[in-house]
């Protein structure tokens, strides 16, 4: 079924005995860390021994996490070479190590870096021999995004979870823990270690457009609750689970990504509202925390982003909240931490701020030169990076890449996409989606009164990895279920002809579910919903990204909250239109009147079950 040979990839499916004891011999030496795999992990006195004999240029280099085009290490298809060339000044993963010694290598599906699992876990391979066969070389610190729901890098056949807000709805730490164990496993499994997951804000603006079902929701109770119990999940795995985004990016309505956000939270309402997720990761035992590229004015009045501010990494991170473990920046080619200075300086006062692993700057070449004259000026001492590559050598000793670097194809095939996996996915998501509205007691639907279901509404482009589009994966779902249904894609701004098409195709149905992505008042979908309700045909609503929906929809006799557009959601959300599921899921988030904000219209905790 897979092809586990070294064709395809440009790298060995797994370094023989020899290759691996060979690459290694130079750490192991100088850990001597000999006994089995389970032994304790070195101390630091032999890791700092491994930074004493690391030269300036090697020490600056762990201190950056950097993409790479390609699937493969050595051997990238000529596209991949010609972009690496452009946007770093090397072909492949290889020379990039060779080149700048970079302690760490962030993985995208964009960046071609993960297409299957058996080609990630040559990727990784690949990587980790490259680094390890250079003089002093290290093991490699593989990390990616996987968040689930909306944001994934690792997709199909891989197992894909609800997401945050999904979760929230279920309100289950026991599902969390489970979703961070599982996950953990595949991703290890395929060698990448380290996680930018989970998210650690708390959602308190329904018009945040930048983290929203990202979230696990608006009570910072629960959302602590579940922060900890997905970091434990994931670590008990062996991979490092990172909150984010210190201190918190869940009050916003810019995108960090495109602007410089600003969070006007007193003190006193960031310590009750914004902390206690980050408190509870920290009790946790977190290994990585990363950073927000946004203002907070009560936290510091410099003007500066989070992400170079000293006295909210170190001063409250570090010496309030106590925590040593790594602290990550968000990636360094967002607008929000290069508004106010240029990419020379950020990776410089980041540095100084706190931060240990420098993420994904733009110009990796003019971000560690900055880095190397700053020290051999003075600005920065060595010994301020030494403090901040022990810190990431603990974690990789810790997460075992110093005895065990590399993973196997038969580590892959039993792990990763597995039938118990999968399966543990559908339960999960069973017990997160949200009948808000059920008028008559329209649902579930039945397959006697309404065996032809036409299934109309937005579809978003597929988040990474899954199968979409929405409306189809609704109505292959509801096929399985027993009934005939039909896809009408209508998109998010449906014009007035495809609302007229989608009104006659109703009239041939005996029930319609319309699919609907962030409704505002003037939105074409509440106008497609309406004139799908005049038609008199019974009318669900499924919200596939933020549950607010609802409050723009008065007319529809039901509405669900799915929290968002990947199958596992999709499925579940057809399972409880047919009956075959309860539902069991709870607003997570407050929904205001469209009418007036200020009034709540379904409060945390409302939903309505069979």
């Amino acid at each position: 079924m897979h092809d586990t040979g070294t064709g395809s990839t440009g790298n060995t499916a797994q370094p023989s005995r020899r290759t691996v004891l060979a690459a290694t011999a130079g750490v192991t030496a100088a850990l001597a860390a000999a006994g089995p795999a389970h032994a304790a992990a070195p101390d630091d006195s032999r890791l700092r021994a491994l930074v004493s004999r690391m030269t300036l240029q090697e020490k600056v280099g762990q201190l950056f996490v950097m993409r790479v085009y390609g699937h493969s290490a050595t051997a990238p298809d000529q596209a991949d070479v010609d972009a690496n060339l452009k946007e770093i000044g090397v072909r492949t993963a290889a020379e990039l190590l060779a080149k700048y010694r970079v302690g760490g290598i962030i993985y995208f599906a964009w960046a071609h870096n993960t297409r299957e699992p058996h080609q990630i876990a040559d990727l990784s391979n690949g990587i980790q021999k490259a680094s390890l066969e250079l003089p002093r070389g290290l093991p490699v610190l593989i990390s990616t995004d996987q968040e689930h729901g909306i944001v994934a890098r690792v997709g199909k056949p891989a197992t894909l979870f609800p997401g945050a807000m999904a979760l929230g709805a279920g309100g289950s730490r026991s599902d969390a823990r489970a979703l961070g164990r599982i996950a953990g496993a595949e991703l290890r499994a395929m060698g990448i270690r380290q996680d930018y997951s989970p998210v650690a804000d708390v959602n308190v603006n329904p018009a945040n457009p930048v983290i929203g079902v990202r979230s696990f929701g608006a009570d910072p109770r629960a959302v602590a609750a579940l922060v900890a119990a997905e970091v434990t999940g994931y670590q008990g795995s062996g991979v490092a689970a990172t909150a984010k985004h210190f201190p918190g990016h869940g009050d916003t309505n810019v995108d960090s990504h495109t602007g410089f956000p600003t969070i006007t939270h007193s003190r006193e309402l960031w310590e009750k509202l914004d902390a206690p997720p980050f408190r509870a990761a920290i009790a946790a035992g977190i290994d990585s925390i990363m950073t927000a590229h946004l203002m907070v004015p009560a936290l510091d009045d410099s003007g500066d982003p989070a992400t170079l501010s000293r006295p909210i990494l170190t001063g409250i991170l570090r010496e309030r909240l106590g925590y040593d473990g790594v602290v990550v920046t968000d990636s360094l080619g967002m607008e929000g931490v290069r508004t106010k200075y240029g990419d020379a300086r950020v990776p410089v006062l980041a540095l100084k701020a706190g931060v240990d692993q420098l993420l994904n700057p733009p110009d990796l070449d003019l971000a560690w030169n900055a880095v190397l004259t700053a020290v051999r000026e003075g600005e920065l001492t060595e010994a301020r990076l030494d403090e901040s590559i022990l810190r990431v050598l603990r974690l990789k000793s810790k997460l075992g890449l110093f005895r065990s670097p590399y993973v196997s194809q038969a580590g892959v095939d039993r792990t990763v996409g597995t039938r118990a996996h999968l399966a543990a996915a559908d339960r999960i998501a069973e017990r997160t989606t949200t009948l808000l509205v059920n008028e008559g007691r329209l649902l579930p639907l039945s397959r006697r009164r309404h065996p032809k279901v036409l299934v109309v509404g937005a579809d978003p482009a597929s988040p990474s990895g899954t199968t979409g589009p929405p409306t189809g994966v609704l109505a292959g779902a509801l096929n399985e279920l027993g009934f005939t249904a039909t896809a009408l894609s209508t998109g998010t701004a449906p014009s007035a002809t495809t609302i007229a098409k989608a009104v006659a195709a109703a009239r041939d149905a005996d029930a319609v579910v319309a699919a609907t992505y962030n409704v505002t008042a003037g939105s074409a979908q509440k106008a497609l919903v309406e004139q799908l309700v005049a038609t008199g045909r019974p009318v669900v609503a499924v919200a596939i990204r933020n549950p607010y929906d609802v409050a723009q929809l008065p007319t529809a006799p039901a509405c669900l909250a799915a929290y968002s557009w990947t199958d596992v959601e999709l499925r579940s959300a057809a399972r409880v239109i047919a009956g075959r599921v309860t539902p069991r899921g709870k607003l997570p988030v407050p929904v205001q009147r469209a009418d007036d904000p200020e009034q709540v219209l379904y409060p945390v905790g409302y939903g309505l079950s069979y």
